[in-house]
Protein backbone atom coordinates (compact mmCIF):
# COMPACT_ATOMS: atom_id res chain seq x y z
CA UNK A 1 0.00 0.00 0.00
CA UNK A 2 1.02 3.53 -0.52
CA UNK A 3 -0.60 5.25 2.15
CA UNK A 4 -3.09 5.72 4.76
CA UNK A 5 -6.52 5.69 4.77
CA UNK A 6 -8.91 8.15 7.84
CA UNK A 7 -12.22 8.20 7.44
CA UNK A 8 -14.00 11.33 8.03
CA UNK A 9 -17.62 11.61 7.86
CA UNK A 10 -18.59 10.65 4.72
CA UNK A 11 -15.49 11.51 3.29
CA UNK A 12 -12.00 9.20 2.77
CA UNK A 13 -8.33 10.44 2.62
CA UNK A 14 -6.33 8.85 0.74
CA UNK A 15 -2.50 9.39 0.77
CA UNK A 16 -0.41 8.37 -2.42
CA UNK A 17 3.09 7.97 -3.63
CA UNK A 18 3.35 9.40 -7.68
CA UNK A 19 5.03 6.33 -9.76
CA UNK A 20 6.91 6.35 -12.96
CA UNK A 21 3.57 7.48 -15.19
CA UNK A 22 2.15 9.42 -12.48
CA UNK A 23 -0.94 8.91 -9.90
CA UNK A 24 -2.69 6.38 -11.77
CA UNK A 25 -6.27 7.72 -12.89
CA UNK A 26 -8.01 10.34 -15.29
CA UNK A 27 -10.77 12.84 -13.76
CA UNK A 28 -13.27 14.76 -15.36
CA UNK A 29 -15.32 17.62 -14.57
CA UNK A 30 -14.83 21.44 -12.92
CA UNK A 31 -17.62 23.99 -13.72
CA UNK A 32 -16.48 24.35 -17.54
CA UNK A 33 -17.42 20.51 -18.11
CA UNK A 34 -19.87 19.27 -15.70
CA UNK A 35 -20.07 15.35 -14.96
CA UNK A 36 -23.31 14.72 -12.58
CA UNK A 37 -25.77 16.43 -13.10
CA UNK A 38 -26.30 19.56 -10.83
CA UNK A 39 -22.43 19.21 -9.96
CA UNK A 40 -18.95 20.48 -11.00
CA UNK A 41 -16.85 18.57 -9.05
CA UNK A 42 -14.33 16.83 -10.25
CA UNK A 43 -14.34 12.75 -10.83
CA UNK A 44 -12.38 9.85 -10.92
CA UNK A 45 -13.32 8.76 -14.72
CA UNK A 46 -10.34 5.85 -15.30
CA UNK A 47 -7.97 4.16 -13.17
CA UNK A 48 -4.99 2.52 -14.86
CA UNK A 49 -4.31 -0.85 -13.14
CA UNK A 50 -0.50 -0.71 -13.26
CA UNK A 51 -0.29 3.08 -11.93
CA UNK A 52 0.19 4.61 -8.14
CA UNK A 53 -3.97 4.65 -8.15
CA UNK A 54 -4.19 0.67 -9.05
CA UNK A 55 -1.92 -0.69 -7.23
CA UNK A 56 -3.11 0.79 -4.07
CA UNK A 57 -6.67 0.04 -4.65
CA UNK A 58 -8.81 2.22 -3.11
CA UNK A 59 -9.44 5.09 -5.26
CA UNK A 60 -12.51 3.78 -7.72
CA UNK A 61 -14.05 4.95 -10.71
CA UNK A 62 -16.97 7.33 -9.85
CA UNK A 63 -15.36 9.22 -6.94
CA UNK A 64 -15.23 12.23 -6.53
CA UNK A 65 -11.93 14.46 -5.31
CA UNK A 66 -12.79 16.85 -2.82
CA UNK A 67 -9.41 18.49 -2.47
CA UNK A 68 -5.95 17.56 -3.36
CA UNK A 69 -3.44 18.27 -0.48
CA UNK A 70 -5.86 20.29 1.40
CA UNK A 71 -6.46 22.38 -1.79
CA UNK A 72 -10.28 22.42 -2.19
CA UNK A 73 -11.34 21.47 -5.60
CA UNK A 74 -15.06 22.96 -5.86
CA UNK A 75 -15.61 25.51 -8.00
CA UNK A 76 -12.57 24.74 -10.83
CA UNK A 77 -12.94 24.73 -14.08
CA UNK A 78 -11.13 21.52 -15.17
CA UNK A 79 -7.76 22.88 -16.49
CA UNK A 80 -7.34 24.16 -13.22
CA UNK A 81 -7.60 21.04 -11.44
CA UNK A 82 -5.33 19.01 -13.92
CA UNK A 83 -2.91 21.65 -13.37
CA UNK A 84 -3.62 21.22 -9.37
CA UNK A 85 -2.89 17.40 -9.50
CA UNK A 86 0.25 17.53 -12.23
CA UNK A 87 1.94 20.28 -9.33
CA UNK A 88 1.05 18.18 -6.46
CA UNK A 89 4.57 16.71 -5.76
CA UNK A 90 5.55 13.06 -4.82
CA UNK A 91 3.39 12.53 -2.37
CA UNK A 92 -0.05 13.31 -2.81
CA UNK A 93 -3.15 13.11 -0.36
CA UNK A 94 -6.40 13.10 -1.80
CA UNK A 95 -9.68 14.35 0.21
CA UNK A 96 -12.38 11.35 -1.55
CA UNK A 97 -15.97 11.23 -1.54
CA UNK A 98 -16.23 7.47 -2.38
CA UNK A 99 -19.00 6.76 -5.54
CA UNK A 100 -22.52 6.26 -4.82
CA UNK A 101 -25.56 6.38 -7.37
CA UNK A 102 -25.22 9.75 -8.98
CA UNK A 103 -27.12 11.29 -12.34
CA UNK A 104 -23.73 10.94 -14.82
CA UNK A 105 -23.84 13.20 -17.89
CA UNK A 106 -21.32 12.19 -19.22
CA UNK A 107 -18.45 15.03 -19.53
CA UNK A 108 -20.51 18.23 -21.45
CA UNK A 109 -17.56 19.73 -22.88
CA UNK A 110 -15.11 18.63 -25.74
CA UNK A 111 -12.37 18.04 -23.88
CA UNK A 112 -11.28 14.38 -23.07
CA UNK A 113 -10.06 13.19 -19.79
CA UNK A 114 -7.37 14.52 -18.48
CA UNK A 115 -4.51 12.08 -19.41
CA UNK A 116 -6.39 10.21 -21.63
CA UNK A 117 -5.18 9.02 -25.42
CA UNK A 118 -8.64 7.48 -26.60
CA UNK A 119 -12.22 8.47 -27.06
CA UNK A 120 -15.09 7.49 -24.70
CA UNK A 121 -16.37 4.51 -25.38
CA UNK A 122 -19.71 5.50 -24.42
CA UNK A 123 -19.81 7.36 -27.30
CA UNK A 124 -18.23 5.27 -29.76
CA UNK A 125 -20.99 2.53 -28.83
CA UNK A 126 -23.64 4.64 -28.98
CA UNK A 127 -22.96 6.03 -32.27
CA UNK A 128 -22.58 2.24 -33.26
CA UNK A 129 -25.82 1.58 -31.60
CA UNK A 130 -27.40 4.84 -34.13
CA UNK A 131 -25.58 3.04 -37.28
CA UNK A 132 -27.02 -0.40 -36.95
CA UNK A 133 -30.78 0.98 -36.14
CA UNK A 134 -30.45 3.37 -39.13
CA UNK A 135 -29.42 0.18 -41.14
CA UNK A 136 -31.91 -2.06 -39.73
CA UNK A 137 -34.52 1.00 -40.68
CA UNK A 138 -33.19 1.14 -44.36
CA UNK A 139 -33.78 -2.63 -45.01
CA UNK A 140 -36.91 -2.53 -43.19
CA UNK A 141 -38.14 0.58 -45.52
CA UNK A 142 -36.81 -1.14 -48.58
CA UNK A 143 -38.27 -4.49 -48.06
CA UNK A 144 -41.96 -2.31 -47.50
CA UNK A 145 -41.48 -0.05 -50.14
CA UNK A 146 -40.99 -3.49 -52.70
CA UNK A 147 -44.04 -5.21 -50.64
CA UNK A 148 -46.25 -2.55 -51.94
CA UNK A 149 -45.12 -2.12 -55.37
CA UNK A 150 -46.79 -5.54 -55.72
CA UNK A 151 -50.22 -5.03 -54.53
CA UNK A 152 -50.29 -1.99 -57.22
Amino acid sequence: MNGSVHSSSSAVDIKLKRGPAGLGFNIVGGVDQQYVVNDSGIYVSKIKEDGAAGLDGRLQEGDKILAINGVVLEDRTHKDAVELFRRAGEYVELRVLKKSSHHMNGPTGSQPDHDSSSPSSSSSSTLGILAVLAGAAAIFAFIYMRHLKKHF
